[in-house]
């Protein structure tokens, strides 16, 4: 299934969405998910429109977002960075979310914004611990796309990675969450600037997988329904400017594009 979360006139709903001739459609809309206390399904009578057409909000509502960085190999050395030897966790602060289409917005402080282009999960069963034997599958709703937006110039002389990666705004998401993909066969994930190709990245090429992830991190942090997990960038990061356009798109879900403004 794939699903959406829009503005309607009777407040945010979840929708359902389809494929048309090529072109996405929201078909008809749905119960909230559990995490959602705060959206009230109306069951309104609901005409099918176009995703583009739809005022689209962040389809997830995660009670925290837990970042994987340096996942591709050439992604760590472009930034003069070792290979990690376990994964590299971070967490964004929830708060920085926007949608498909809302504005990046760049904070004064900082003189390079980069973009960063991600596959990222999102967890649709409580899990905790999770063993070596057990399917991981069970524990994903989807999938989704993140830009990590990150303020670089702010990373390394801060240590911490509160403030570089936890901007509001620095976390866009969506335009949609899909089960019908299969990021460990290999999925795309390709970033353009003002439509100029900037990041080609497959996920065949993660360093560790997503299995391995979300063992990892279940062993530390209890993950639950709508926490989301963006997996690590593919090479090719560049940083924005006030009037760009960012665009991360994969194969199988859609694109997420947002315009660049200062804060």
């Amino acid at each position: 299934m794939k699903y959406c979360r829009l503005q309607t006139k009777s407040g945010p709903q979840y929708a359902e969405v389809s494929h048309r001739n090529g072109t996405l459609w929201i078909e008809r809309l749905l119960p909230p998910f559990e995490e959602d206390p705060w959206t009230k399904f109306v069951a309104e009578e609901f005409t099918p429109i176009p995703l583009e057409s739809a005022t689209l909000l962040p389809p997830v509502v995660p009670s925290k977002i837990v970042c994987v960085g340096r996942n591709y190999r050439e992604h760590a050395a472009e930034l003069g960075n070792e290979v990690p030897k376990e994964p590299l966790i971070f967490l964004k602060a929830p708060s920085s979310l926007i949608a498909h289409k809302e504005a990046i917005r760049l904070p004064a402080i900082s003189q390079r914004v980069d973009f960063e282009g991600e596959l990222a999960v999102v967890i649709g069963k409580r899990c905790r611990n999770i063993g070596p034997e057990e399917d991981v599958r069970q524990y994903i709703r989807g999938y989704t796309i993140v830009n990590d937006v990150t303020a670089r110039d702010l990373q390394k002389p801060d240590g911490q990675w509160w403030r570089a990666k936890g901007f509001d705004t620095f976390c866009p998401v969506g335009p949609i969450v899909t089960d019908e993909i299969d990021p460990e066969a290999g999925v795309s994930v390709q970033t353009r600037l003002n439509a100029e190709m900037k990041q080609r990245g497959n996920t065949r090429d993660f360093i560790f997988s997503i299995a391995h992830l979300l063992r990892h991190i279940s062993g530390a942090i209890t993950l639950n329904p709508g926490d989301l997990i963006p997996t690590g960038t593919p090479s090719g990061v560049a940083p924005m400017q006030a009037g760009d356009t960012v665009e991360v798109t994969i194969d199988g879900i859609a694109t997420l594009s947002n315009p660049v403004t200062m804060g």
